[in-house]
């Protein structure tokens, strides 16, 4: 349990009416993203995000008794003022990769596109919390509560920031070969720092031998990743992806094998948060 949880709250016996409301927002914004002509995900990507961001947050609530909304409305918003930012570094490292582009981005001036998308990568990190507290309640994590310990010594620390560095130089230096390494790279680098500094993560968890908030976060940005690349599919504006090497089985426009960034992905949304926010969400992890 995080130092910063909230004392758990009676468990509501109907959805919270936010959950309706998120729910209503992705019955209206999903079809109208998949069915009408032209150019319209650049306005219904956030309210269908934003649908389901409220929605899980309900669904934690109900479940657990506790959800990120319910225990600071401040943290909710933090969540969205901390996520563009964040993506913004992997799009910065994707213009050397050149992994995923934007059907459609054309369309738009330079300042409309940054606005319009800054906007979407705000959902990120409130899709993927949201969805690590409701996946953190699934009863099969509750065996990982007493697995092996990992002690954040000055050694590992050091070990880890050289893992980052080297990961980060490869994808820059080879990307069309080390181009995987973007994906885990920055938890290497984050993590430590916040360590340091003394500020929540994950190596916190697994000196006590606390495996759940690392799988909770790695589940939950690939059942987010399920959603992104299955709403995407029929989008537009939309991604698409160039990935050597794993560009086969396909699912929706993702290769197979591209969908276990997402597993990084999570923890390193968890460590850039705590780099970037200007005080600790709290997150029941």
């Amino acid at each position: 349990m995080s130092r910063f949880s909230a004392q758990r709250l009676r468990h509501p016996e109907t959805l919270a009416p936010h959950g309706w409301a998120g729910a209503s927002l992705v019955a209206l914004a999903w079809p109208l993203n998949w069915m009408l002509p032209g150019l319209r995900t650049h306005l219904l990507f956030f309210p269908l995000w934003l649908g389901y961001v409220l929605l899980v947050d309900a669904l934690v609530l109900r479940r657990r008794g506790t959800s990120i909304l319910a225990r600071s409305r401040r943290d909710f918003v933090l969540l969205f003022a901390c996520s563009a930012p964040a993506w913004w570094l992997f799009e910065a490292l994707n213009w050397r990769t050149q992994n995923w582009h934007y059907l459609g981005g054309d369309r738009f001036g330079a300042l409309t596109y940054f606005l319009l998308t800054t906007l979407s990568f705000s959902t990120v990190m409130p899709a993927v919390f949201e969805t690590a507290e409701l996946v953190r309640s699934a009863a099969p994590l509750r065996g990982l509560s007493d697995g092996p310990r990992l002690n954040p010594t000055r050694p590992v620390l050091l070990t880890m920031i050289g893992v980052g560095l080297a990961m980060v130089a490869l994808s820059m230096a080879w990307p069309v070969h080390f181009y995987p390494f973007l994906w885990g790279s920055a938890f290497f680098l984050a993590e430590p720092v916040n360590a340091w500094r003394g500020c929540p993560s994950l190596l916190g968890y697994l000196a006590r031998g606390d495996w759940r908030p690392a799988a909770a976060l790695a589940l939950g940005a690939l059942v987010c990743g399920l959603f992104w690349e299955f709403w995407n599919f029929y989008s537009y504006p939309k991604w698409t992806y160039h990935t050597p090497g794993v560009g086969f089985l396909h699912v929706f426009e993702m290769p197979l094998l591209g969908f276990l960034g997402y597993l990084p992905f999570g923890l390193e949304l968890f460590a850039l948060l705590y780099l970037i926010a200007p005080r600790p969400p709290r997150l029941w992890l």
